[in-house]
């Protein structure tokens, strides 16, 4: 019997960008992979269509990056609505596909099985499948129930930040994954996962339990990934970073003036040609004074 080697799935952040292409459908996962997200602003990937919530799905579109949206929700626990998402859908310049939850998750669902579509019942006697053509009001075969067919949601790559893992693509998150990575993780062609440590196999194996993820299409060494967000076990949110984002593309959106908006890409991702560099203009001490403990 021959021996088998196992191959690296360790890529550079530069090579692992270049998977994303313009026209793609990609999906964030949580918390989200900041450092690759930084990468895709800088190198003009556009049309994307982004699974994706919250200010990482935010930072997409006000960097340019966003056609069309699959999303259950656009806001914070202290923002309704996000401010890049919100001016580019009143505007008609940002693609909506409007669902809930479990549509989202439903979808995603019948992807990774391989299915068409999967029922779901939320959404039933609700305008969901009026203003959104693709949802299909379906009455069940067996027992004559009224429900909704939500057609798979296929997916180019998903890109999710985890804890660690072994060079082989084994991932471990700390304290479970978020709450939608598993269904992104199924649901696509390719999976791109950044972490904060890259670890030997014995210690993976050392607790099987633990891994949530095996075999990632790639995995990125990105320490301080996540920043301006959190990593579980590593940091907590930037909050000073998050408010400097706000204000500059609310102001931007609400004036019409582009220079707010270009001032703060220029100066938190567009002058960097890596992660490094954008780690180093942070700052050593202020990196930190985020520490999770």
């Amino acid at each position: 019997m021959l021996n088998q080697v196992r191959e690296s799935s360790v890529l550079p952040e530069e090579k692992a960008g270049q998977w994303v292409k313009s026209g793609m459908t990609i999906a964030i996962g949580e918390p989200a992979p900041m450092g690759l997200l930084r990468w895709i602003i800088r190198n003009k990937i556009t049309d994307l269509t982004v699974i994706g919530s919250g200010l990482a799905l935010d930072y997409l579109i006000a960097g340019g990056c966003v056609r069309k949206v699959i999303t259950y929700y656009a806001g914070s626990p202290d923002i309704a609505v996000m401010p890049a998402f919100r001016s580019e859908a009143e505007n008609g310049t940002l693609e909506v596909w409007e669902c809930e939850e479990g549509i989202l998750t439903s979808g995603l669902e019948a992807a990774g099985k391989g299915l068409p579509f999967m029922p779901w019942r939320g959404g039933v006697g609700t305008s969901l499948p009026d203003i959104n053509a693709d949802l299909k009001v379906i009455r069940d075969p067996i027992g004559g129930e009224v429900l909704i067919a939500v057609p798979a949601i296929n997916i180019d790559i998903t890109l999710l930040h985890a804890s660690i893992s072994d060079s082989y693509g084994n991932v471990q998150h700390c304290r479970g994954t978020g709450w939608l990575d598993m269904f992104l993780y199924r649901a696509a062609d390719r999976v791109i996962v950044q972490v904060e440590k890259i670890v030997s196999n014995e210690e993976i194996r050392s607790k099987p339990w633990e891994t949530t993820i095996s075999n990632a299409d790639a995995i990125v060494l990105s320490p301080y990934g996540a920043h301006p967000f959190y990593s579980r076990g590593y940091y907590v949110q930037d909050q000073e970073h998050i408010r400097d984002y706000l204000e500059a593309i609310t102001t931007a959106y609400s004036d019409g003036n582009r220079d707010k908006k270009d001032g703060y890409f220029e100066k938190h991702c567009n002058q960097f040609q890596s992660h490094a560099e954008y780690l180093d203009a942070i700052g050593t001490r202020h990196l930190i004074s985020l520490s999770e403990y």
